[in-house]
């Protein structure tokens, strides 16, 4: 599977990008080394994480993603072989200038590295002025601890403003989008936020892409919830267009031979707009499903499908 061009951010990925979320939290450090180790195996090229992760986890305080990455990558020597990906603005201080220029060095110190491949606001802060917030990352990318800037769960509007804001005084330019988007979720990227990535040359990264899982289909019933940590998140999927998600997805996974998790993503990467969607594993045998999907290629007809069961008729 050959590489997209993420935007016009100077990077490139393949049409999957690895969730750094669990690492610390869901995967203790010999299962996060072996997916990671795996992942370097499979030719994966980027992985996603956030300075919050796992803040929610009682006893965390955020960073324990970052810091179980950088622990890897010093283990590995892989540095050269993977694009590493962090986010700031969740919590106290949002996108203040002075929060993003100490964030970003927590980051570094966590990770070990010497550079951020591509830095994210992590949500909107309409606190801070856009050309402030924009100096910053700017100060950033002058000072080469960052190569590209993105934005994530930022409307439409919102991100326009931030690219007229960019071209009017040279300040560095969002190049990457991270928007929630799944079979089951995508009001937040279909629509206006989609036309205006493709305008605009943005790269498209979703997350949430399994819908916390439940498209993996093993989330059938309440009583399958206990079978991980995140299983709650799945509950509110079993009502509604959920069932009949999934049965489309069995449908094609009888003509395919493709999983569900593999069908989930191939659906997401064909979508117009998106350069890869983002999926984490907890173990091994997780990755190598998933990384599955790249070499998933659904005709129009089953995309059509998938598409018009996860409107429900709407």
């Amino acid at each position: 599977m050959t590489e997209r061009a993420l935007g016009d951010s100077g990077l490139a990925v393949r049409p999957f990008v690895l969730g750094g979320n669990v690492f610390g939290w869901t995967a203790d450090r010999a299962a996060s080394f072996a997916i990671l180790d795996r992942f370097v195996e499979h030719g994966g090229g980027m992985i996603d994480t956030a300075d919050v992760y796992s803040a929610w986890v009682p006893g965390h305080t955020g960073g324990e993603s970052e810091a179980m990455m950088g622990a890897w990558l010093k283990a590995s020597g892989a540095r050269d072989r993977v694009l590493i990906a962090t986010k700031v603005g969740m919590g106290e201080g949002g996108l203040k200038p002075d929060r993003i220029r100490a964030a970003v060095q927590g980051s570094l110190d966590r990770l070990g590295v010497d550079v951020i491949d591509l830095y994210f606001a992590h949500k909107d802060d309409p606190d801070v002025p856009l050309d402030e917030m924009l100096g910053a990352f700017g100060e950033l990318v002058d000072a080469g601890q960052v190569r590209a800037i993105g934005a994530s769960n930022y409307s439409a509007e919102r991100l326009a403003e931030a690219l007229r804001v960019s071209a009017e005084t040279r300040l560095p330019r969002f190049t990457v989008m991270q928007p929630e988007l799944n079979l089951l979720h995508r009001d937040q990227y279909e629509g206006p936020l989609q036309e205006l990535c493709i305008a605009e040359g943005i790269g498209v990264i979703p997350y949430y892409s399994l819908a916390a899982g439940y498209l993996t289909g093993k989330y059938r019933g309440a009583d399958d919830l206990g079978q991980s940590a995140r299983g709650y998140k799945a509950k509110a999927y079993m009502a509604g267009r959920g069932p009949a998600v999934l049965a489309a997805m069995d449908g094609i996974a009888a003509e395919t031979g493709a999983t569900l998790s593999q069908i989930a993503l191939a659906w997401v990467a064909a979508q117009p707009g998106v350069t890869a969607p983002i999926a984490s594993a907890t173990s091994v045998r997780q990755l190598d499903e998933i990384m599955g999907s790249l070499d998933v290629v659904l005709t129009d007809e089953q995309l059509a499908a998938l598409t018009e069961a996860g409107r429900g008729g709407d």
